[in-house]
């Protein structure tokens, strides 16, 4: 865990805010109780997830991955559900890093990256029978 001395000695963690992080490898969790959580497999949904910074190109990796799976793979209802929901789920993580500065200094809203990457249009393909 670490702990955000400004925020402590500022008295902001008094107001509310955050100034304990778990470290989740790709993110942060901000949740006072996070070793007693039941949700933690569940994070990128959770209001205490915070994702690092350098996560973003993994971020947008994984929302190609979900328009690939919805534009090449025949799914069911709730498959298609499901990955809708995970989209949604990324488009608020990239939204959460608008305003994060980049290494370089300015955010990506500042150098006017889009917070969500485009939806390509899933279009059905209904083949001939006999391959025509």
């Amino acid at each position: 865990m670490l702990v955000d001395r400004d925020a402590v000695s500022s008295g902001a963690a008094a107001k509310g805010d955050p100034w304990q992080y778990y470290d989740l490898g790709h993110s942060w969790c901000t949740y006072t109780f996070f070793e007693h959580c039941q949700h933690r497999m569940a994070c990128a949904r959770c209001d205490f997830y915070t994702p690092k910074a350098s996560s973003k190109s993994q971020l947008l990796d994984a929302k190609e991955n979900l328009q690939k799976m919805l534009a090449t793979i025949p799914l069911t209802d709730d498959e298609r559900a499901a990955v809708d929901d995970g989209q949604a789920a990324l488009d608020q993580l990239l939204e959460r890093l608008t305003d994060v500065p980049t290494p370089g200094g300015p955010t990506p809203r500042q150098i006017g990256i889009p917070a969500q990457a485009t939806v390509l249009p899933v279009i059905e393909i209904n083949r001939h029978p006999t391959g025509q």
